[in-house]
């Protein structure tokens, strides 16, 4: 039968007895396998016997279902997770935005998908990569209802801003699991939008890495994971679903919120922990099936009496080799804030100086922010450590670090972030002023001031 006309169990069937053969066995063909997608061309010529093809119609017209193959990594600590996002129809800016979600090119060809794993290793020739797991991944199903919501609501976001002439401005960090990501050769990869002038970077859809991860989780390693949505929210969102569950609990202080749900421990994660109860949670709230496949980070903010944050917020301490070997794109921040949704608990303090839960908000940085202000200190940070340039001489007399001040920038900043001065990295060039080889671990700091803007929304 051609492979235009298989069925959705003849399809499955095919793709079950791959499992378990790696793709020199599938076949010998002298490919490039240093190109992503040759494993892909791989699978539709030996496999499935069609040709490598760039069609909008799915994979498999006549079943609706487009075919993807994509890897995942087993971690250090023995845990599973996908080694990159499943990056999936080119966005056409022009033509997008004039259907319904119902009705969209993304859902007709991506409603249904014949996933293919196989496990990446990093020492292992790349042609002996063995096909472990398949699975039928169908968000109209049954089983993907409030993914499906969610995935609606992403798609919805992402067509709201070309409509605002804002395609400019999209970011992969905006939605919770579908994904906007840059797809093209380099930054100069840009295409015409309907509503401005200015150009914008081609994207693609994707599931993101972190949506990729928690499948992984899930149908590979068949974890089971608590839900915060046990059941359906019609069309509330996740953010709404969110703050109808712990709504109640706003105007309440820290002491009488850690009595009502009963919290007695005084350890770091107690915040966590009061999460939890609120959302009737048994474990941690980070580890959710929704906070997972958002990749959403809690973070509780403090405001004073004069409406200021203490606090600027870190990040985890960089390592200096790492930030003078590697581009932007690559670097440990851009995939944070590329990749991650925060949710910013606020809490404001009263006139008896106990701290008042005020609200929730999920935030995600900017697309402009990121790529012009945090880039700037990124880029300032790695030429100084590249250069040598760790240290200077004050206008007093005294040595201190060159790195980024929080009075250069208003969105972040570099200081230390360290056990004692004596916790350190490695320089990849000594320092210029003092010969010294090694410095006192640093991370980057969103400025207090600046979250203050983003809780308080006087941006």
């Amino acid at each position: 039968m051609s492979v235009r006309f298989l069925t959705k169990e003849e399809i499955q069937a095919v793709a079950k007895g791959t499992i378990g053969k790696t793709f020199r066995e599938i076949s010998n063909t002298n490919l490039n396998y240093n190109n992503k997608g040759t494993f892909g061309q791989l699978i539709e010529k030996s496999i499935f016997n069609f040709a490598n093809n760039s069609k909008s119609a799915p994979d498999f017209e006549y079943a609706g279902i487009e075919l993807k193959l994509t890897p995942y990594k087993i971690n250090n600590n023995g845990t599973l997770s996908a080694k990159e996002r499943l990056v999936l129809n080119i966005i056409n800016f022009l033509e997008e935005y004039k259907y319904s979600f119902e009705n969209s090119h993304f859902l007709y060809k991506n409603k249904n998908i014949q996933l293919l794993w196989y496990l990446y290793e990093k020492n292992k020739n790349r042609k002996d990569y063995i096909i472990t797991n398949e699975l039928y991944f169908s968000i109209v199903d049954k089983e993907f209802q409030e993914d499906y919501k969610i995935i609606k609501a992403d798609w919805e976001l992402i067509i709201d801003k070309i409509k605002k002439g804002k395609a400019h401005e999209i970011s992969e960090s905006d939605t919770m699991y579908l994904g906007a990501c840059p797809k093209g050769k380099d930054k100069t990869s840009l295409r015409e939008q309907p509503f401005s002038d200015i150009k914008a970077m081609q994207r693609a859809f994707c599931y993101k890495i972190s949506y990729m991860t928690l499948l992984v989780r899930k149908y590979i390693a068949k974890e089971k994971l608590e839900k915060v949505i046990k059941k359906s929210v019609n069309n509330k969102s996740f953010e709404e679903y969110v703050v109808s569950k712990i709504k109640k609990y706003y105007g309440k202080t820290e002491k009488e919120l850690l009595k009502l749900l009963n919290v007695e421990t005084t350890a770091k994660n107690k915040f966590s922990i009061l999460y939890s109860r609120m959302l009737k949670i048994n474990g941690d709230i980070e580890e959710t099936e929704e906070f997972l496949k958002a990749n959403i980070k809690i973070k509780t903010i403090r405001i004073e009496h004069n409406g200021n944050i203490k606090e600027s917020m870190s990040f985890p301490a960089f390592k200096f080799m790492d930030i003078a070997n590697k581009t932007w794109e690559e670097s440990d921040l851009y995939y944070i804030f590329e990749n991650t949704k925060f949710m910013f608990v606020v809490f404001r303090k009263n006139d008896n100086n106990e701290y008042v839960f005020e609200k929730i908000k999920l935030w995600n940085m900017p697309e402009r922010v990121l790529q012009e202000e945090v880039k700037k200190v990124w880029n300032k940070t790695k030429n100084i450590i590249k250069n040598g340039n760790i240290l200077k001489i004050s206008k007093d007399g005294k040595i201190q670090s060159n790195f980024p001040k929080l009075s250069e920038n208003m969105y972040c900043h570099v200081r230390p972030h360290a056990r004692c001065a004596s916790d350190t990295y490695t320089l990849p060039v000594c320092d210029k002023l003092t010969g010294i080889n090694k410095y006192t671990k640093q991370c980057f700091w969103l400025n207090s001031s600046y979250i203050k803007s983003i809780v308080t929304e006087e941006l």
